[in-house]
């Protein structure tokens, strides 16, 4: 039995228009950053996990993360109750990735910074937060 009130086609259709790229929390976090005056690179390709946000020259990255594609602890994140067989691994195997990603920024002696889709409810907060880190 498939609790899911979907057809197999409309949840296709439906899961096909989430973005990877260029999401709103992404577009709040890069107009905070260009009111601040600062410039920067989008998706670089060659770092991993094609950062969000890119500094080359100050070697920083951000990563701008959905709570519940990433598993935030936040209270947003509720686990599917539709194919658990799907989704657990999935989003698991997001935040391993994650969490690899950013091993491997540190060891290529970069820094990040993750802003979480829920921060963005209180933009001067992270407006501050970020100020900060691009200032070190």
């Amino acid at each position: 039995m498939n609790p899911d009130r979907l057809t197999p086609e409309e949840r296709s259709e439906r899961m096909s228009r989430i973005r990877g790229r260029h999401t709103k929390p992404e577009l709040i976090v890069r107009k905070l950053l260009s009111g601040m005056g600062f410039r920067y690179r989008l998706h670089h390709t060659k770092l991993p996990g094609r950062p969000d946000i890119v500094f080359p020259g100050r070697q920083k990255v951000i990563f701008v993360h959905g709570c519940f594609w990433h598993q935030h602890s936040c209270g947003r994140y509720k686990q599917p109750k539709t194919r658990p067989e799907f989704w657990v691994p999935k989003l698991i195997s997001n935040v391993r990735r994650d969490h690899r990603n950013q091993r491997e920024i540190n060891r290529l002696g970069w820094k990040y910074r993750v802003v979480w889709e829920c921060e963005l409810k209180n933009p001067t907060k992270v407006a501050r937060r970020l100020r900060s880190f691009l200032a070190d």
